[in-house]
């Protein structure tokens, strides 16, 4: 059961409704999820959301590579509603389905591209090992650029900040959307 209740829109305070419409004004169209939960501590939520912003919209990295890393860290996290909200715009972005099942399955991806392979080995390293090796760190240097790294750690911390929403207060899909991860 959700632990925090959405604000009653009608309630807001006046840097809460600004916010809110900055945020639903904006790309992702609409308040919910982590968003509506920061809502209640607005500094938060405008801070989160700007970086948030930049991370999902902005990066140096295609989309199909900043969509592998969020599902690869709503795996680690088993943040189902990050998974039901990014799923379908991994597969949008070009990313094979049989990937994205395997991650889900928490079985080996059958990449077909180098980059993908290297941010799924990047993000997996830094979610169990806590650190990169400098071997890693070079080859992701030499195909993504270093602002491309830059960029992907910038990922890992804001879905990690997403996905530890998620767990702490509760969050799963709307009614009636498949959960699909186990365990």
């Amino acid at each position: 059961m959700k632990r925090i209740p959405d604000l009653d829109p009608a309630a807001l305070t006046a840097e809460q409704q600004r916010i809110h419409d900055q945020i639903a004004g904006g790309p992702r169209g609409g308040v919910r999820g982590p968003l509506a939960v920061w809502l209640h501590r607005p500094e938060l939520a405008n801070t989160a959301q700007a970086l948030g912003r930049y991370c999902r919209y902005e990066t140096t990295l295609p989309p199909r590579l900043s969509e592998l890393a969020i599902l690869i860290l709503g795996r680690a996290w088993s943040a189902e509603y990050e998974w039901w909200a990014h799923k379908p715009i991994a597969l949008k972005a070009g990313l094979p389905e049989a990937v994205v099942d395997a991650i889900r399955d928490r079985a080996a991806p059958p990449f077909e591209r180098e980059d993908e392979a290297l941010v799924y080995e990047f993000m997996t390293t830094l979610d169990t090992q806590r650190a990169i090796p400098d071997s890693l760190y070079a080859r992701a240097a030499a195909l993504l650029g270093s602002a491309g790294v830059v960029d992907l750690v910038g990922i890992a911390g804001y879905y990690t900040l997403i996905s530890m929403t998620i767990k702490v207060f509760n969050l799963m899909p709307p009614a009636g959307s498949p959960c699909e991860m186990t365990g």
